[in-house]
């Protein structure tokens, strides 16, 4: 827990981000995502609770930068140091080879951009070396608030894809806060939502989307004949008005074998999933 005077930003929140997998931390603007980082990574102490990296406290961590690699805002450089001369420092504070420097700006597409001062850089560049200096120790866990933020189309689907990579091929825990629900749902694995503090859903996707299972809409020439079919297959059918059903329980392949051993004809025959945004507003708008 924690509060600012009057105001409990974060509130019994309470989850663990699994190695391999990329997490997506979400709320409305206020709802604490940035105070919980914040306290994971020491910058801020809870009032009660704990907020641990491995089962430790970020604080009690020997080598940080070899662990824990963080971006909470794209602001804080020298403008006047080169992109380089930036990381070159951190380096040197970290006790990591210059080298890693190069490495770190070719891997968030900054290599051309090395030698130039931070002062002309666009907030997507910024956002960029940002990730350039979590990446500099090769940890294995990543916390990142709104890394997405001044990215461009293509910056944003590259971010998606390296996201992933870190996750899924170099087996690290990602965290990741974001408001682009789009993107997040092209990204993450699992999904934990706060909303005035507290925690008000967590799951994988899929269990968030739809509960596991997609709702197949199908409008049929005979539903009375269609429905109960279904039901036998197992399905949970809804009548939602004359000749159309909505259908849980079996994909839509399934019904149109049904269909189609029946001699049912169809009108419609359309699989549903509720995307992530409606899951969203469905649970934080009310609070």
């Amino acid at each position: 827990m924690k509060s600012f005077g009057p105001v409990r930003a974060v509130d019994g929140v309470s989850f663990t981000v699994e190695a391999g997998s990329v997490t997506g931390y979400l709320g409305p603007n206020g709802a604490g995502k940035t105070t919980t980082l914040r306290c994971l990574l020491g910058l801020v102490a809870p009032d009660s609770g704990r907020a641990l990296v491995g089962g430790r406290p970020y604080a009690s961590l020997t080598a940080p930068l070899t662990e824990v690699g963080a971006v909470l805002e794209a602001t804080s450089f020298h403008p006047g140091r080169t992109a380089r001369n930036h990381l070159r420092i951190l380096c040197t504070a970290a006790g990591l080879p210059q080298s890693r420097a190069d490495e770190a700006l070719a891997q968030v597409g900054l290599a051309d951009a090395a030698g130039k001062r931070v002062l002309g850089f666009s907030l997507g560049m910024r956002q960029r070396l940002a990730l350039a200096a979590a990446l500099l120790g090769r940890p294995r866990v990543y916390i990142l608030d709104e890394p997405a933020n001044g990215l461009d189309p293509a910056g944003i689907e590259w971010l998606r894809g390296f996201l992933r990579h870190l996750a899924h091929e170099q087996g690290a825990a990602v965290l990741v806060s974001s408001h682009v629900l789009s993107e997040v749902e092209q990204t993450v694995d699992n999904v934990v939502i706060i909303a005035r503090g507290r925690l008000v859903r967590q799951g994988t996707l899929t269990e968030l989307t739809s509960n596991g299972r997609s709702v197949v809409r199908v409008g049929a020439v005979n539903a009375a004949e269609l429905g109960p079919a279904l039901e036998t297959a197992g399905g949970a059918v809804e009548r939602v008005e004359d000749g159309l059903l909505r259908v849980r329980g079996l994909t839509a392949e399934e019904v149109g074998r049904i269909a189609l051993d029946r001699r049912v004809a169809l009108r419609e025959l359309v699989e549903e999933r509720t995307d992530l945004q409606k899951v969203f507003l469905d649970l934080t708008e009310e609070r």
